[in-house]
Parts: structure tokens; sequence; C-alpha cells
């Protein structure tokens, strides 16, 4: 495994993978790695000759400077873990290697980016354009890979590898969970011994709302999930939409679309925790 600090060095040796007719899979992280991480690069090394992962805290997607600054930063241990599940290279560049002057670049992403996250964390997903862009473009990957935790993140994605234009395949990886459900997230390191017992909750009781929603309505079922959770202590639901899978706009009916999914975001304490479950699947 290569460890590369610069993009140079990083394009050489995707320029040699190239030449010698490899497939490139490309799975762009933000460190602090575990075992959902690792199911992102498992799926990757079945399908390239060379598996690139990148390890980069992005400043530019954080719209929250505190939350960037206690981001979880663990290199010498990423690195282990990515040797451990066969990655060829590992991106690791510093922040002044990416942005040597500012991005000013804006995007339109439509209305995929306008609701949800993007209407809770104003300029993250602008800021998440513009790093996979450019990791893009440095890495010229076929295929790139990203977990489905991150639900509306591949949606925006999507959009932005279709404005300019790459051609690339963009890979959407199941959720990893731990035994009890929660969603595997480099902040749960954050929760304390109190919180970790209690995240598990998000999960249970939207799996409880699926049952819930055979015989309720789209907005009996929001307040289901969002009341059950507030009721619990240190859990603050942030936003719970119902929304088409592939548009991420609200469904205000059971029937508007053949793939129906909730996404969640919760405070535990202080940590955001995000997560999502499939109503109705194409």
């Amino acid at each position: 495994m290569q460890v590369v600090k610069t993009i140079s060095e990083l394009k050489s040796l995707i320029s040699g993978f190239k030449n010698e007719g490899k497939v490139v899979g490309l799975v762009p992280t933000m460190g602090a790695l575990h075992a959902g991480h690792k199911s992102l690069v498992d799926c990757a090394r079945k399908e390239n000759d060379i598996v690139v992962v990148s390890v980069f805290v992005n400043p530019t997607q954080f719209n929250n400077k505190q939350d960037l600054a206690t981001y979880p930063r663990t290199e010498a241990a990423d690195c282990r873990l990515l040797e451990a599940a066969g990655a060829d290279v590992v991106f690791m560049p510093s922040v002044e290697e990416v942005y040597p002057e500012p991005d000013t670049r804006v995007f339109d992403l439509g209305a995929v980016a306008e609701v949800m996250e993007g209407a809770h964390r104003p300029g993250h997903f602008n800021g998440v354009a513009q790093i996979v862009s450019k990791l893009f473009a440095m890495v010229n990957p076929d295929r790139a890979y990203f977990g489905e935790k991150d639900f509306q993140q591949i949606a925006v994605i999507r959009k932005m590898v279709e404005l300019e234009g790459f051609k690339l395949e963009i890979v959407a990886c199941p959720i990893k969970r731990e035994d009890d459900g929660l969603a595997l997230s480099s902040r749960n390191v954050r929760l304390t011994a109190e919180q970790r017992m209690l995240a598990p909750n998000i999960f249970r009781i939207l799996k409880e709302s699926r049952n819930f929603a055979s015989t309720h309505t789209v907005e009996e079922t929001i307040a289901y999930v969002t009341d059950s959770l507030n009721a619990l202590p240190q859990m603050e639901v942030e936003y719970y939409e119902i929304v088409d899978g592939s548009t991420m706009q609200p469904v205000r009916s059971w029937d508007a679309s053949s793939h129906i999914v909730g996404c969640i975001t919760v405070y535990c304490g202080e940590v955001r925790l995000i997560d999502n479950i499939a109503y109705k699947a194409n």
C-alpha cells in the first residue's frame, strides 16, 4: 500500500495504472475509519484492479467550525485498517495541497440539495461537491463508492457528476450497523456511555415505523417517529422527512413514488447522528 500526500504523486501513480489498462475504484473518506468504511473498500476491492482511498477532512463542507474542530482524526489507525482491507493507494493530503487558494465554485445542484441536510447545513453540499469533484478530477476513477447512511449526499453527488460531465459509476453501498442497530459513524466515538446506550433507539424506532406506516399516513408516521425519539432522554430530532428516494422531495402519500425513504437527523446530547430507512424500494 502506498501513502501519498501530493496531487502530483497521486496523478503520476494513477497515470501508470491507467496506462496498464487497470480499472480504478475510489473510496472518498474523511478518515476516522471504521467497519463501515471498510465495507466500502471491500466492495471496491471486488470490482476494480486498483483501489484508491482518500483520507481528508474537508473544511469547505463544515458550516459549523466547532464540528470541524472536534471531528476525529486518526491517520495511523486509518492506514492500518486500509492496509488490512487491501487498499492500493491512500491519498492523505494537507488542506493547503487540496486548496492552494479558496475554491469559489458554486454548483447549481438543484432541488436534491435544498431540503433536509441542505436546509439545515447551508453550504454543506456545495462543499461536498467541491471536494468530490476535485477528487474525481485527480483520480479519474472508473467507479466511486459511497455509503447509503449519507443517503441524500449520494443524490447530490450524482447531480454533480451530471453537471460536470464525469464519466464514472457511482456505487451506493448498504449501511453498516453495530449489532444493536446503530449506524456506524465516525461521530459515534463522541457519545458518552449513556448516550451510546440510547442511540440505537433511532434505528429501533425507524424499524417500528415501517409497521406503523402500513396503517397510517405519511404525516402520522413522521409524527410517530419524531415524538417517540423526542420522548427519550438526551434525544432531539432535528428533522425527519419521508421523501422520494430519487428526487429527495417530501412525499405526502405512500402512493407518490415506488421508492420512498425516511431520512432522519437526531441530536444525542451534542452529537449529531443521521440514519435512514426504506419504506418502499424499487
